[in-house]
């Protein structure tokens, strides 16, 4: 009698976006057809009493866990894999360097719809466009409907023959009254368009500038790369055409019929960007950052994935988008900390996007004004290529820049004599002025006068901030607020002062100081309504504003033309901290900042208002710029072996109860002990700077060693191993591989 054959079970291995480091097997429906299924779909399955989304990484017949006691996918999600096997190599790379569980890090590549389940369907989006009676009336005949005008003018502007919803939404949230109406009145029409991807005779609307000779160096030792990986930091002074740079070499990529990624730090940065990548390309462009809605960061996903769109504009979250047919990724300002995370899963995009780039075999262009110490390290060992734009572009010159010393002075809410004075002279010539204080409210403290006491927050070790002009105590770190007091509520005096600056207190002042000039304050209290500062800068450039107020928003990729004067009102904040990172920070807000000026063709000046005008970084700074200070700076952390020339991670703990963490790092030691072979040095654990947030006692433990890989062996070791202990299930507990700052 013949034997019975005996077929294995296929089993799933998949990744479930919960904080365990391990992936879960399943069983395969008998049904399937294993042949049309890959890794990278997506499966819903069985957890616990719950059900998750989660993704698949391996098809097996071989499980560590009894295969009776495997249970089965409820389904299969995608028909097709939407992430590549490249995509998800990357992604374990990242979850194996920062520490993360896997299944968390790939949720993160996903927008919050995919995420959840929802289909990855990229529907037909309907279209909108001029009728040929819209393209001959004159849009002025409109002028007693504004709106309709205003849409009118928005079509006719736009060379692409039509505007999507998305498109229109993101142009003005009240888009679909006046559209309605416009149809009515046969002026526009609905026209649905599909727009697979074709490659384009020509990927221009405008021709390119004409560029300098360094400009044209840094273009042609890229695109001479495109096919293969290495890495430019391209450090260019503010206003030396790095934009231009960047739109020539993405020509040259989109020729080619490749896809370009580019990430800026900031949403406020996307919308002026976005407007002159669609001027000068006559592609689809994609933008992702976190204030669109989750369908239109889905739609952008998709059509990246699917290859619909050949421009990726986004923030951080989009590192990790799909490209179907990958060219390039530029990360412009490649200094800035909001590249990042700061919680969940604390990747740099910097580094992530160096990685992608070599896996991908793309070349990858880091830029900025002031780059950051380890990509300074990085290029003298020629792990990039450096190119240089020391000039600035077209007619303008770089600012005179000025160290004001302000001790014994007399001094308005900040504004000391001689600053006023230049103001005024800047304002006769109907230029205009920036001043620069980073610092949003009225005043950070409140005090009084008789006894001493001082408003602070009930759950952080932090004064509450003045916000007047809301009568409100707000903390900014938990957002905790109260009614402005009136009354002292230990002595019951009604002495309560305000100390210190904020953009609200020297607006006050110059409202009185230059009652007949116009005055726009930009920081997150005034900008938090959608278009906002998209009317505030339109107003600055059209020269509607006389001075310009703000806090770090400030300091990033704007151009004013007409800005002349800069005044950095309080320059010495930077100058003494505990986190060694200070004073590398400060010097690129100084840098960055003076950059507004003198952007045209105008002499610009750049005053900084100090108590410690010798001090010696400052001094350099100033004399022999930012590169010759980084140089300082460089030779100081060597010595002290501190990062570019060590490697740090960060173990953060927190908990309500403040004897917690205390007990966690006590059955950690023990823990540590076993594992640590010497090399690793670990300082602490000590009490955060800031020791209580959010009602949290927080406290830290940081690890570094000289070698990256005897860190990464070590932290690998010690994270499984935390998690089995029972004081870990007390404490909240992060760690954070290279952190950028230690607070």
């Amino acid at each position: 009698m013949p034997k019975l054959q005996v077929v294995d079970p296929v089993i799933f291995r998949v990744a479930i976006p919960v904080p365990v480091y391990r992936l879960f097997d399943y069983l395969a429906p008998a049904d399937l057809d294993l042949k049309a299924i890959k890794p990278g779909v997506r499966l819903e399955v069985p957890f616990g009493k719950s059900k998750k989304i989660a993704y698949l990484l391996e098809i097996t017949q071989q499980s560590d866990i009894d295969v009776t006691k495997l249970k089965p996918i409820i389904r299969v999600l995608d028909q097709q894999s939407l992430l590549s096997s490249k995509d998800l190599r990357l992604l374990q790379w990242a979850s194996d360097y920062y520490q993360h569980p896997l299944g968390e890090v790939i949720s993160t590549a996903f927008p919050t719809a995919l995420r959840q389940g929802k289909p990855a369907e990229l529907k037909v989006e309907k279209r909108y466009c001029l009728t040929e009676l819209g393209k001959a009336i004159d849009s002025t005949d409109l002028k007693r409907t504004p709106k309709q005008k205003n849409l009118i003018d928005k079509f006719r502007v736009r060379e692409q023959p039509s505007l999507s919803e998305t498109e229109l939404a993101e142009w003005n949230s009240h888009w679909r009254p006046s559209l309605n109406l416009l149809i009515t009145k046969q002026l526009l029409m609905p026209c649905e368009v599909n727009t697979p991807y074709v490659a384009l005779k020509t990927v221009l609307r405008n021709q390119p500038l004409i560029c300098n000779p360094q400009q044209k160096t840094a273009i042609d030792s890229v695109c001479g790369h495109l096919g293969s990986f290495k890495a430019f930091l391209l450090e260019g002074i503010t206003g030396s055409g790095k934009t231009e740079v960047y739109l020539q070499i993405i020509q040259a990529v989109l020729e080619q019929g490749l896809q370009v990624l580019v990430l800026v730090p900031e949403i406020t940065l996307t919308p002026q960007l976005e407007e002159r990548f669609k001027q000068r390309f006559a592609v689809n462009i994609a933008i992702s950052h976190s204030k669109l809605t989750d369908k239109q960061r889905q739609i952008a996903w998709l059509q990246m994935q699917t290859g619909q769109c050949s421009i990726m504009l986004g923030t951080r979250s989009a590192l990790f988008t799909p490209l179907k047919r990958p060219g390039l990724i530029i990360l412009d300002e490649e200094h800035d900390g909001s590249f990042k995370q700061q919680e969940g899963f604390r990747f740099s995009a910097r580094d992530v996007a160096l990685v992608r780039a070599k896996s991908l075999a793309i070349p990858v262009v880091l830029g900025s004004a002031t780059p950051s110490l380890e990509s300074l390290h990085n290029a003298q060992r020629q792990r990039y290529e450096l190119l240089h734009l020391p000039e600035r572009a077209g007619n303008s010159i770089e600012p005179e820049l000025q160290l004001l010393d302000i001790r014994n002075k007399g001094i308005q809410e900040g504004l000391s004599d001689a600053l006023i004075a230049e103001m005024h002279k800047t304002l006769v010539k109907n230029e205009q002025v920036l001043l620069f204080l980073n610092r949003r409210g009225f005043a950070p403290t409140l005090i009084c006068h008789s006894c001493g006491w001082v408003a602070r927050c009930l759950r952080c070790d932090a004064n509450l901030v003045i916000h007047y002009d809301e009568a409100r105590l707000r903390c900014h770190h938990c957002a905790q607020e109260q009614v402005l007091l009136k009354q002292c509520p230990d002595c019951k005096g009604g002495q309560l002062t305000p100390l210190g600056l904020g953009t609200e207190r020297v607006e006050r002042v110059l409202a009185d100081l230059f009652a007949d000039k116009v005055t726009v304050r930009l920081d997150r209290d005034t900008t938090q309504r959608k278009g906002t500062l998209e009317k505030y800068l339109q107003q600055i450039n059209a020269g509607a504003v006389d001075i310009i107020l703000g806090t770090q928003m400030l300091a990033k990729g704007h151009h004013f033309p007409n800005v002349t004067l800069v005044a950095i009102l309080d320059v010495d904040s930077g100058l003494f901290s505990i986190d060694f990172h200070a004073a590398e920070k400060m010097a690129q807000m100084i840098v960055q900042v003076a950059g507004r000026a003198g952007r045209a063709d105008k002499l610009g000046k750049v005053i900084m208002q100090t108590r410690h005008p010798e001090h010696p970084l400052l001094t350099k700074l100033i004399t022999e710029g930012y590169n010759s200070f980084a140089q300082t700076v460089l030779v100081e952390r060597k010595d002290a072996a501190l990062p570019p020339y060590s490697y740090q991670a960060l173990l953060r703990v927190q908990s309500l109860e403040p004897e917690a963490p205390k007990l966690f790092f006590q059955a950690l030691s023990a823990l540590m002990q076993n594992i640590n072979s010497g090399h690793t040095l670990i300082l602490g654990p000590v009490v955060a700077p800031m020791a209580k947030r959010a009602g949290q006692y927080r406290y830290q433990l940081l690890f570094q060693n000289t070698r990256r890989n005897e860190l990464q062996g070590f932290l690998k070791t010690l994270m499984p191993e935390i998690t089995k202990l029972k004081q870990a299930k007390k404490v909240r507990w992060s760690l954070d591989v290279d952190p950028v700052d230690l607070y």
